[in-house]
């Protein structure tokens, strides 16, 4: 309560009306950074909900326990590391290598899907741009959601196992009729929260996203995300004319409209993967 309190005392509620929903950016309209955020959160969110749930069936599943006492704390360890470090490696390592070497292969042999033709301007030598920002989200997501979908599918009661595979069911059945429908509030939780994650990540995000007030035509053009755009406009929000106050104003509101989309998403995740446990419990 205190954080939105803050927010709303310094925006002052000033840009509020049709303008601020709109494409705008000049006129201090947000959507083109709205969609800045999904088209970067949500393709991340999706790769690594797949690449998650095959770890996390393998860790519970397939993988002998020494294997997966080995996996499970080097997961855990990925969650732990800064998003600043993140950041650095997609902008020295991750960037180079995908604007040289994987970005001219997939816009010439990959052309014919959606978003991956490049025109005369792209893909940049730098790799900078919206594939860059949502493969560096990948990496800093997998973790959470790895973490939390392994743990829901090990909550499943030893005796669910037991009989599947008793009633000649192979163990891939047994997962996928059995243990993922039991577990899917704590999958859907992980989605959430993996996705609360990616749309509020700000550092990483903006030293590889090639910050640009614009929604890209490819995959390998700039584009802001709200907490990126935040975070590269504070600086210059702060001067003392009133081009400045109003700029600040702008950001304070675009604050709040962050924050309420990362409650309402953190919150329902929560709450999944507590009526997981939950019910894993009462039995």
């Amino acid at each position: 309560m205190a954080i939105i309190a803050v927010l709303l005392g310094a925006s002052g509620l000033e840009n509020f009306g049709p303008s601020f929903w709109g494409f705008n950016a000049t006129n201090y309209g947000i959507l083109i950074f709205v969609i800045g955020s999904f088209l970067t959160s949500v393709p991340a969110l999706a790769i690594a909900m797949v690449v998650g749930l095959g770890i996390g069936i393998a860790s519970a599943t397939y993988l002998p326990r020494i294997l997966a006492a080995w996996l499970d704390p080097f997961v855990d360890l990925l969650a732990g590391i800064p998003s600043i470090i993140y950041g650095l490696w997609g902008y020295l390592v991750l960037g180079p290598f995908f604007g040289q070497y994987v970005f001219p292969w997939t816009s010439t042999r990959l052309a014919f899907l959606p978003g991956l033709a490049a025109n005369r301007l792209s893909p940049a030598p730098n790799g900078l741009g919206l594939a860059l920002a949502i493969v560096v989200l990948v990496l800093m997501v997998l973790p959470i959601t790895t973490v939390l979908m392994r743990d829901a599918l090990k909550s499943v009661p030893r005796d669910l196992w037991e009989s599947g595979l008793a009633l000649g069911a192979t163990r891939w059945e047994v997962t996928r009729r059995v243990a993922i429908p039991y577990s899917k509030r704590g999958i859907w939780g992980a989605a959430f929260l993996g996705f609360g994650r990616a749309i509020g990540e700000t550092v990483a995000v903006f030293m590889v996203i090639d910050q640009a007030a614009k929604i890209p035509t490819n995959v390998y053009g700039g584009t802001s995300t709200m907490a990126s755009l935040i975070i590269g406009s504070i600086d210059a929000a702060f001067n003392l004319n009133a081009s400045g106050v109003t700029e600040l104003h702008f950001l304070a509101e675009l604050a709040l409209v962050l924050l309420a989309i990362t409650l309402v998403v953190n919150v329902a995740g929560r709450w999944m993967v507590r009526r997981t446990y939950t019910e894993v419990a009462g039995l």
